[in-house]
């Protein structure tokens, strides 16, 4: 791999001549099959993707762990408030003496003296305010233990900005050991920032803990589940994977901040929160049992990545400034980490009465998730404590499990010395799939269209696992769009890709670009969203060459790119044909090689002027519009200046 860009010059040229009609290396119908697990999604905890945006509890710091170690100026108490405006007279205080359960050992002593006129307790805006639809119904649920003799009543509130109470319904604490309580509320109105009031209507004590409150219209009305509209903008995009949880959220800001997945599993309040990398707090509640349960619901292969053993590079600095720098766990816990690691496969994959596969039964799925890929590593510094670890775990989870296909890693950049020594150790060992990644301006991708035409189709397949192409303008997705051709062209040696990131909360965006903003009541799919839609949708699993060629010369217009694809669940033939440039273009296409199909074909066209973007404000300013198409065995088309077409055409059997 050393060596790769020192050939680039003569794949260009192969390239170019296979685009404008040559066969190069392919049968005689210029066609080969690709990964029909191309392209996909990556999902991860930054820009508050997580809690505040896809997990759709409403309630900020529901078991008030958040603390400073999460971000300067947070506490316990951070985004709850003390009410008395009634005249109510007693005290709160964070308590830690006998929690609710040990991996949750903060919760809230409320001691009331005097109830007052309204009584007193605390309230909560959640993410920016709690929105609230009209006839909607939202499942309140809290634990509480009662401290004194008598029963304490509760008043279960929302309320608007000036107080006044929207819906209520009211609760009697009545144990003297933490239960849970729920209640269902209701609103006659819609509203944007409500917030929600645990109010005390008489004397007593009481200890509070883990106060939640979600839609009932969670996507597919998952308990525990998922904000029904951004779900299903990651649905549309009918990805053939998911990898999850990150990133670099996986390996954490040191040894002690990695993501361990046996944190994020079994009943929500026996979870183990902790500070996210990306300076804020990860509640758990969306973990690993509602990732696998995600991805089957809208058909994505799961593709969990685990930290090699080792935190990010960047550790204790500022994003890739630098810091303290990557730790590896201690040599004398490494058998205890790698059996973490096997456990993870029985826990998605194991029958139902083995040790782990009986936790997923637990939950609620008694049948295996049928996880096929593990990621290993992310992003990684190829030193020798990585190369030490990764290796370990590698070859035990191949020992155990040959089934599972594991995906290395090979650094943060198209090239460098992590990049090469990556590839060196892939070859080494022999991975099936490495990840490459890399952010790059939208020329890169336009320059770069034949990148993978040089690997070698012997050694490890690729997984592009985070690109982009640093903006979310018109010129930015089409550049993306022209080299995904390459990846189509190539997709015997790229077996899956997938943009990154996936979601962003607007008001507290730590990058980008994103695929899809959004904030508490609306979303906001890019251009670069349709980009990935249209591809996605309309894979294919055979590739065909001497289809496309266009009258310019394309040896010297890197904005021109075309595919041609077969799905053979379906017969049909689809092509994608970009114009990354100003001028329109002629594409001439000769369809001869498929035989019969239908005379009209339908056309999807992506279109604008190059800064063009969606916006919160103006979502679908760039939407892909759809026609009808004639269609014949030689013809031509007109590419319209900064234009994504896509051709899908029925074959007559």
């Amino acid at each position: 791999m050393k060596n790769i860009f020192k050939y680039i010059w003569v794949i260009a040229v192969v390239g170019v001549l296979q685009v404008n009609g040559q066969t190069t290396g392919k049968n005689k119908t210029g066609s080969k099959k690709i990964s029909t697990d191309l392209f996909g999604i990556f999902f991860e905890d930054l820009s508050y993707a997580a809690d505040g945006g896809l997990y759709a509890e409403l309630i900020q710091n529901r078991s008030f762990e958040y603390s400073p170690t999460d971000r300067k100026g947070w506490h316990s108490l951070s985004y709850w408030d003390y009410m008395t405006d009634g005249f109510g007279y007693g005290n709160i205080s964070i308590e830690s003496s006998a929690p609710l359960n040990a991996n949750n050992p903060h919760y809230v002593l409320l001691n009331i003296e005097d109830e007052g006129q309204k009584g007193i307790g605390i309230v909560n805006a959640g993410f920016d305010g709690i929105v609230l639809k009209a006839g909607e119904q939202y499942n309140f649920s809290l634990f509480a233990k009662l401290l004194s003799k008598q029963p304490v009543p509760l008043s279960i509130q929302f309320r608007n900005k000036k107080g006044e109470i929207l819906s209520e319904v009211k609760m009697s604490i009545d144990a003297g050991d933490w239960k849970k309580y729920s209640a269902t509320l209701t609103v006659k109105n819609n509203y944007d920032t409500a917030s929600l009031a645990v109010i005390a209507t008489a004397k007593g004590k009481l200890a509070v803990d883990m106060i939640s409150l979600f839609p009932q219209k969670t996507f597919n009305r998952r308990a525990n589940g998922l904000r029904a509209d951004l779900a299903q903008a990651v649905a549309a995009l009918q990805p053939k994977f998911m990898r999850f949880p990150g990133g670099c959220l996986v390996h954490g800001d040191g040894v002690g901040n990695m993501y361990r997945w046996k944190n994020t599993i079994g009943p929500v309040e026996q979870r183990i929160a902790q500070k996210n990398i990306w300076n804020y707090h990860q509640t758990a509640g969306l973990g690993y049992f509602e990732y696998f349960q995600f991805c089957e619901d809208i058909g994505a292969k799961p593709l969990p990545v685990v930290a090699a053993a080792v935190s990010c590079q960047n550790s204790g600095g500022t994003w890739r400034i630098g810091g303290t720098g990557q730790k590896g766990i201690p040599m004398n816990e490494m058998q205890e980490y790698i059996q973490e690691v096997l456990d993870l496969i029985e826990y998605a994959n194991g029958p139902a009465t083995s040790t782990w596969g009986a936790k997923r039964a637990a939950a609620g799925h008694p049948q295996s998730f049928n996880l096929q890929y593990v990621g290993i590593g992310n992003e990684d510094k190829m030193t020798p404590e990585f190369k030490e670890r990764f290796t370990m775990i590698y070859n035990a989870v191949k020992a155990k499990y040959p089934e599972i296909t594991l995906v290395g890693t090979v650094g943060p950049s198209p090239d460098g010395e992590d990049f090469e020594l990556g590839w060196k150790l892939a070859n080494e060992l022999n991975i099936p799939i490495v990840d490459e990644h890399y952010y790059q301006p939208p020329n890169w991708f336009l320059n770069n269209q034949f990148r993978y035409d040089a690997y070698d189709r012997k050694k490890s397949k690729v997984y592009l696992g985070e690109y982009a192409s640093r903006g979310n303008n018109l010129f930015n997705a089409l550049a993306e769009a022209a080299y995904m051709t390459s990846l189509e062209r190539n997709g015997d040696v790229v077996q899956m890709a997938s943009y990154a990131p996936l979601l962003a909360n607007q008001s507290h965006t730590s990058w980008n670009p994103n695929l899809i903003y959004f904030n508490n009541t609306m979303l906001a799919p890019t251009v670069n969203y349709y980009v990935q839609q249209l591809f996605s949708v309309n894979h294919g699993d055979t590739y065909f060459s001497n289809i496309v060629s266009f009258k310019e010369a394309a040896l010297k217009d890197s904005t021109l790119a075309a595919s041609c694809v077969k799905n053979s669940k379906t017969g049909d033939i689809i092509i994608k044909i970009v114009n990354a440039g100003a001028a329109k273009a002629t594409a001439d296409l000769n369809l001869s090689v498929f035989g019969k199909f239908a005379a009209t074909a339908t056309m999807q066209l992506l279109s604008g002027e190059p800064d063009m973007k969606n916006t919160l404000q103006n979502p679908q300013q760039v939407i892909p519009k759809t026609s009808v198409l004639p269609v014949k065995k030689k013809m031509q088309y007109e590419v319209p200046a900064y234009s994504l077409t896509v051709i899908r055409i029925k074959r007559v059997l």
